[in-house]
């Protein structure tokens, strides 16, 4: 049996359906599925956990990282440590699959070979139309560099620590999994003979970043600093990236703690606060729940202040919000993304709540 692993999170229903009813018209139902939910807000997830029970080869887990940048790596990880099947593959809500697709993989499996396949993409009125698999028309399809889905020997995985759960929000996971894979004796094969797999249409994820700040979690420039890691993998002899922890996930009851923990400290923007915070703080805290609110100072508004600035006089330096927030989440995905964690960005964009359980 093969698992097929979705990593999701707030996506529409319609979107996940097309992708399961495709999976419903296999000639071959020697699979299972495994949803890993990534902290969706409790509406979606709520309709896609009764949507997935409408499916008898699928299960649904979810995992409380809701306040918590996105992270398919971590997330399938997640899935990684729930699965039983000697083979799983990486799949994506997006993708409508051609009924002989799990023929093939069974076909393909291969504990020393990892495969990652053509996919075919279609256009947004393409996308939404009820077609046999056959009958859609490709807008265009990818070439070898795409390697996110994936036909994995599961114990060459979790040989190698899995997928590397520095890396948030988009790009660089899967090429470097096959890379590591790679080096620990396993062939990365890019299947073209056919075309297996349809791309429905959305929104291009990378466009949507902001310079500015958003109450959608977005780290600055984070595709090139994920690309460099990816580079520095690549380098290292190393295989193993992750630690002994790799693939655990948050509990309800860590989530509700830090949800409901109230002792706040209030934290001003100036430069020399926000530092000391990162680089002392942060790092030497222990024991206990840290729960600190970023604001701006008031002194920065007023006119005292703008006064001595104009004259030239000695006055404090501030970080934007946007400053703190790309400085605390890289502080994050670095050195504590395995513990429990919450971030949010208020509604006005006036604050930033970070809450951490060490």
């Amino acid at each position: 049996m093969i698992t097929i692993i979705y990593p999701y999170r707030d996506r529409e229903s319609e979107r996940v359906k097309r992708s399961l009813d495709s999976l419903k018209e296999q000639t071959n139902s020697d699979f299972e599925v495994l949803l890993v939910d990534y902290g969706s807000n409790l509406s979606c997830a709520s309709i896609i956990k009764d949507l997935i029970s409408n499916y008898k080869f699928a299960k649904y887990l979810y995992n409380y990282s809701g306040f918590q940048p996105w992270s398919r790596a971590k997330a399938i990880n997640i899935g990684l440590k729930k699965t039983t099947t000697e083979y799983i593959f990486t799949a994506d809500v997006d993708m409508i699959f051609s009924p002989n697709f799990v023929s093939r993989l069974h076909e393909l499996k291969n504990p020393f070979k990892a495969y990652y396949f053509k996919v075919g993409f279609l256009n947004e009125k393409e996308s939404k139309a009820n077609k046999k698999f056959e009958n859609y028309l490709i807008d265009f399809s990818t070439e070898i560099g795409a390697q996110g889905l994936s036909l994995f020997y599961l114990n060459s995985l979790k040989e190698i620590t899995g997928y590397d759960e520095f890396l948030h929000f988009w790009g660089a996971e899967d090429i470097d999994v096959h890379n590591r894979l790679e080096k620990n004796q396993t062939e990365s094969i890019f299947y073209s003979e056919e075309i297996l797999m349809l791309h429905q249409w959305h929104a291009s994820y990378r466009k949507s970043e902001k310079k500015v700040l958003t109450t959608d979690l977005q780290l600055t420039d984070v595709v090139k600093m994920n690309q460099q890691k990816l580079l520095a993998n690549t380098r290292s002899k190393e295989i193993k990236i992750n630690n002994l922890n790799w693939g655990a996930g948050f509990l309800e009851n860590d989530f509700e703690n830090l949800k409901n923990y109230g002792q706040e400290k209030l934290m001003f923007n100036k430069k020399e606060v926000v530092t000391h915070f990162l680089f002392c703080e942060l790092p030497n805290f222990k024991n206990g729940i840290l729960n600190i609110h970023f604001v701006k100072d008031p002194f920065q508004t007023s006119l005292k202040y703008r006064l001595k600035k104009f004259l030239g006089k000695n006055v404090p330096k501030y970080y934007s919000l946007k400053e703190i927030n790309d400085l605390l989440l890289l502080h994050i995905i670095s050195f504590y993304h395995t513990h429990p964690y919450f971030y949010e960005v208020s509604n006005d964009l006036n604050s930033i709540t970070f809450k951490i359980k060490k």
